[in-house]
């Protein structure tokens, strides 16, 4: 079997170094990129498994960087963001990040990270095929497109996933932990905040009313659950 290619973005040679040594110990390729345009150049050079990205870059940011990386090819991206931005976290996280890591972090905790968000994407890859069909609400993971009626929805790939869980599970209350644990794999370090917002962002796009959602629903003190249509 080849190696996952792992392509880190960080304006410091010291993080990307000390990452790559980690990473090649683990069985990863790894190739670098020290600002956005260079990123974008390997990402297309090199078609990456996952990209280990940097929210504070010179020139393009990251979340351009990403932006563009993720029209031409849906990769898994784990953002690095800086000690205490909250701001930041937010951001990638509404963005539609796999992961996010804070600075400084352990170069271990990373690459455990790495190998839960590529496991979680193979396994998405080997799921069902199958469209998940209620009244008006078409979820075709072949695709990886909602269609309201006649009209297609834009998800990001987390956001897809969550709500295809939810769709397959319908009436099923999931806590917030539970959800990260069957969607993202943060089982011990995840942040709950992260299910929270894109539940948000997930309503804003589906529900007619995000204030008053009738297909996605808080169960208070519990969790969340998909109702489905009809």
């Amino acid at each position: 079997m080849p190696k996952p290619i792992v392509l880190v973005v960080d304006d410091e040679a010291t993080v990307r170094e000390v990452v790559r040594r980690y990473l090649e110990r683990d069985g990863y390729s790894v190739v670098e990129a020290g600002d956005g345009r260079h990123a974008l150049q390997v990402f297309r050079e090199s078609q990456p498994d996952l990209v280990i990205l940097d929210l504070m870059l010179p020139g393009l940011d990251g979340l351009d960087v990403a932006d563009e990386m993720r029209v031409e090819r849906k990769v898994p991206i784990i953002m690095l963001t800086a000690k205490g931005a909250q701001h930041d976290r937010i951001l990638g996280l509404e963005w539609g990040a796999d992961d996010y890591v804070v600075k400084p972090f352990s170069p271990r905790e990373l690459v455990l990270r790495v190998g839960a968000v590529l496991r979680r994407s193979s396994e998405a890859l080997a799921a069902s095929d199958e469209p998940v069909v209620f009244p008006g609400m078409i979820l075709d993971p072949g695709t990886r497109l909602l269609m309201l009626g006649e009209q297609e929805i834009d998800l990001t790939a987390k956001e897809f996933d969550l709500l295809s869980f939810l769709m397959r599970h319908p009436r099923q209350v999931f806590s917030r932990d539970q959800l990260l644990d069957k969607v993202w794999g943060f089982e011990f370090y995840g942040d709950p905040s992260t299910v929270t917002v894109h539940i948000r962002r997930l309503r804003e796009k589906v529900e007619p009313d995000p204030s008053h959602p009738t297909y996605l629903l808080t169960v208070w003190g519990v969790g969340y659950k998909f109702q489905e249509p009809g």
